[in-house]
C-alpha cells in the first residue's frame, strides 16, 4: 500500500468526515477525535435523527436508521482510536450517541425493532438495492444500533426493548443467513452484558450469502468486515489464512489514483466518490494497525 497516494486521493477526493477519520490514525489526538462527533452532528435534524446522505446510497435528508447506524459505526472508530481513551473523547461520543435515542424511538415498532431504511427515501436519488424503501424491521439495524449504543456507554430505557427484540430474532435464526445480518447479530452478542446467553448462540459464518470467507469476485463482506482490527474478538471466527488472504487482496487494490474501489453502483458521482473515500479510510485503517 502506498500510504502516501492514499492521502493525497483522500485530500481531494473525500469528503471532510473520511479526512478527519484517517488523521485520528496518523495524528491521534483529543481535539481530532472531537472534531469528528462534530462533523457528524452536521447531518443531525429537527427529530433528534441523521440524515442527508450520512450513508452515501441514500441521498434523503430525512433521518434514517440506517444514518444512526452508519454514525455509531464512525463513533466506535473513535472509541478504537488511541484518542479513544481520553475521558472528554468518551464523555462527547456517550452524549452524542444518547442523544440519538429519541429518534429511535420514534421509529421503533410495536416490538421492538427498527427498519433499515424509511419509505421517504424513495423520494429522493439512492442507489438501486435500496428499491421503494419499503424494509421489514430486523436485525439489521436493530442488533447493530444496540451494540453501536452499548459500546458508547448508553443506557436508555430503549435498549432493553430493542434488546429482547434482538434475542427473540437471533434465537429463531436458521437456514440461509445473509451477512449483513449475521454481522449485526455477531456484534449484539459480543456487546451483551448476559455472556451466558450470548455463549448459547453463536452464528456460524461458513456459510452465509454476500460473504467471501476468502477473497472472490462481485459484492460481498469479508472478515474484515466483521473484524477489521486484529484486537477485535471477532477475528477468532476466522481462519487466520482468510484474514491473511484478505489483507493482501485489499492492500492489491489500491487504484492508480492512491484510492479503494467499491464493487457496486452508488446512485451518482457524488456518492461514488464519496463511497470511495469511506473505502479509502477503512484499508488505511485496516492496513496500518494490522
Amino acid at each position: 500500500m502506498d500510504h502516501a497516494r492514499a492521502h493525497a486521493f483522500l485530500d481531494t477526493h473525500a469528503r471532510l468526515l473520511e479526512r478527519r477519520l484517517a488523521l485520528l490514525w496518523s495524528r491521534p489526538d483529543p481535539a481530532a477525535a472531537l472534531a469528528i462527533v462534530d462533523v457528524l452532528a452536521g447531518y443531525r435534524n429537527a427529530d433528534g435523527g441523521l440524515g442527508h446522505a450520512l450513508e452515501p446510497d441514500v441521498r434523503a435528508p430525512h433521518s434514517q436508521p440506517l444514518a444512526v447506524d452508519f454514525a455509531l459505526g464512525v463513533l466506535g472508530q473513535v472509541l478504537d482510536s488511541p484518542a479513544g481513551s481520553d475521558a472528554a473523547v468518551r464523555r462527547e461520543v456517550a452524549g452524542f450517541a444518547e442523544s440519538l435515542v429519541p429518534y429511535l424511538e420514534s421509529v421503533t415498532s410495536p416490538d421492538g425493532g427498527l427498519p433499515i431504511v424509511l419509505p421517504d427515501i424513495a423520494d429522493h436519488a439512492r442507489a438501486e438495492h435500496w428499491g421503494d424503501g419499503r424494509f421489514p424491521v430486523g436485525l439489521n439495524p436493530t442488533a447493530g444500533i444496540v451494540a453501536g449504543l452499548r459500546k458508547a456507554g448508553v443506557s436508555a430505557a430503549w435498549l432493553d426493548v430493542a434488546d429482547e427484540f434482538c434475542r427473540v430474532r437471533i434465537e429463531a435464526l436458521s437456514g440461509d443467513v445473509d451477512a449483513h445480518t449475521a454481522v449485526n447479530a455477531l456484534h449484539f452478542l459480543a456487546t451483551t452484558p448476559d455472556r451466558e446467553w450470548a455463549g448459547r448462540h453463536g452464528l456460524s459464518v461458513e456459510d452465509l450469502s454476500l460473504f467471501h470467507l476468502y477473497p472472490g469476485e462481485g459484492y460481498g463482506l469479508t472478515p474484515l468486515d466483521f473484524a477489521p482490527l486484529p484486537t477485535d474478538p471477532l477475528r477468532s471466527l476466522f481462519p487466520a489464512d482468510a484474514i491473511t488472504a484478505h489483507l493482501t487482496a485489499l492492500a492489491a487494490a489500491q487504484c492508480e489514483d492512491g484510492g479503494w474501489p467499491v464493487s457496486w453502483q452508488p446512485p451518482g458521482p457524488a456518492a461514488t466518490l464519496e463511497w470511495r473515500g469511506i473505502a479509502t479510510a477503512a484499508a488505511l485503517r485496516i492496513l496500518t494497525t494490522d
